[in-house]
């Protein structure tokens, strides 16, 4: 299975005992492996595993919300036309960016008492199928999509389904 091809920035405050670029590509395989249209490694994502200050500076600026966010996620392409980069895989073309906050997901993670790296590989798969045009926020039907797409995603990875009760 192929993937997008990550370009990774990642701020020293992300503990360097994990791989972070390894846990990105394994999250970026099993988002493409359950949304086929990001199985297409001419797609180009900036990762950037910031702090919560470049979050929430992002945060204020685009979205007009005054702190700091889990994950941002800015498309550079419209549903249709990842849709239609997926049908000729050598196009290349810029998906997007996503901006991973260090703070509010250590914080969510302790909440939910799963290790770090489980909820950034979530917060990632996530941020992809943002940037393939997936919503959650417009109806019940997309969210109930979006969460399941995750959580197939994340079995694929070995890891809990986020949205089980706890």
């Amino acid at each position: 299975m192929t993937a997008p091809t990550l370009e990774l920035d990642i701020d020293p405050v992300w503990p360097a005992a994990t791989d972070w670029e390894d846990l990105a590509a394994r999250a970026a395989e099993a988002a493409g492996s359950v949304a086929p249209e990001l199985a297409h490694e001419h797609l180009l994502v900036s990762l950037v595993m910031a702090d919560d200050a470049e979050v929430h500076a992002l945060n204020k600026q685009w979205r007009a919300k005054d702190k700091p966010t889990n994950v941002l996620s800015f498309p550079m392409l419209a549903r249709e036309e990842v849709l239609a980069a997926a049908a000729q895989p050598d196009a290349p073309g810029m998906l997007g960016d996503l901006i991973l906050a260090h703070g509010v997901c250590t914080r969510e993670a302790a909440e939910k008492g799963i290790p770090v790296e489980a909820h950034a590989a979530h917060l990632l798969v996530h941020g992809l199928l943002h940037l393939a045009g997936y919503d959650h926020e417009t109806s019940e039907a997309d969210a109930t999509e979006m969460e399941a797409l995750e959580t197939k995603a994340l079995a694929l990875m070995g890891l809990a389904d986020p949205y089980a009760a706890h």
